[in-house]
């Protein structure tokens, strides 16, 4: 706190002049002495009031330059305080966000050791599949090239699975043949039978037998042609099938482009897929009601009139 300069100049002086003139001077000293006295000790007074003004007031100057450097010190203080905060806030943050990392990092390696260990499980059983298909093609491959051979022979089979279809087809029928056949025979066998059996005591019985045989002969051939009538039958259903699957896929093929024709024309990007021809068609069905709609509710152009 400052000290009022006249309070301290003034106290100074009082320490300096005398505090009671001796009363054994003022017979042996005149005025004029004792004016000169008093003035050489006023100098001496203002002297040393001056010399202790100084030094006060480089004190003050050092005091105050002291207090400046303490209020820096205290601002530098306060600011280290401030960035020791932030500092201490950003380590927290920091090793926060360093936990949060690390337990997601043991999560992410628990999750990707359980798929490693699926993946591991499943490639096992896909090399044991593998395994087996390869013993399996190596035991089929005698076929596969008695297959292909039959290929290059036969020309009007393009695959090996028209092949087999075809072939099972035959064999199919082939096995119903025999099995018609065996009962024609064991029928046939009968009949014979029948007719040893009477052939000593019936003549006419003999000649109905004969008759029966004919007739079961006849319906054997009858048998033979429907199975070739069937075969032929066969193909021409494999043929009549393939035309109806191209005529399906140019159907459907001419469905998705007047979609997409539909879908550039409203400048907007295909939304169905493309295996969904009766979305395609529904979308199709509606633009021409929309757009025929919209022709309808055109006004009509008015006829030209006759030239003069």
């Amino acid at each position: 706190m400052a000290v009022p300069w006249e309070k301290y100049f003034r106290k100074a002086l009082q320490e300096k002049l005398p505090k009671k003139i001796p009363e054994q001077n003022a017979d042996h000293f005149p005025p004029v002495l004792r004016l000169l006295e008093k003035r050489q000790e006023l100098a001496d007074a203002d002297r040393d009031l001056r010399a202790q003004k100084e030094v006060f007031q480089a004190t003050m100057a050092a005091l105050k330059q002291r207090r400046e450097q303490l209020e820096k010190k205290e601002q530098e203080l306060k600011g280290s305080f401030v960035r020791f905060d932030k500092f201490l806030q950003d380590a927290e943050a920091r090793r926060s966000c360093a936990l949060r990392r690390a337990a997601e990092a043991r999560h992410r390696a628990g999750r990707q050791e359980a798929e490693a260990l699926r993946l591991r499980a499943q490639l096992e059983e896909l090399q044991r599949e593998r395994a087996r298909l390869q013993r399996q093609l190596q035991r089929l491959e005698p076929c596969a090239r008695l297959l292909r051979r039959v290929l290059e022979q036969l020309p009007q089979f393009q695959e090996v699975p028209e092949l087999v279809a075809r072939f099972d087809a035959l064999a199919d029928t082939q096995a119903a043949l025999r099995l018609t056949e065996r009962e024609r025979l064991r029928e046939l066998e009968e009949a014979r039978a029948r007719l040893q059996r009477l052939r000593d005591t019936w003549q006419d019985e003999l000649l109905r037998q004969g008759q029966r045989r004919a007739q079961l002969l006849d319906r054997l051939e009858a048998a033979r042609e429907r199975t070739l009538h069937w075969e032929s039958k066969w193909v021409q259903i494999q043929n009549t099938a393939a035309q109806k699957t191209l005529l399906l896929g140019r159907t459907r093929m001419a469905a998705l482009n007047l979609f997409q024709l539909v879908c550039q024309h409203q400048r907007q990007p295909p939304a169905l897929d493309i295996e969904d021809t009766e979305g395609q068609l529904e979308e199709v069905k509606r633009f021409i009601l929309d757009l025929s709609a919209m022709l309808a509710s055109l006004p009509q152009a008015q006829p030209a009139a006759p030239a003069p």
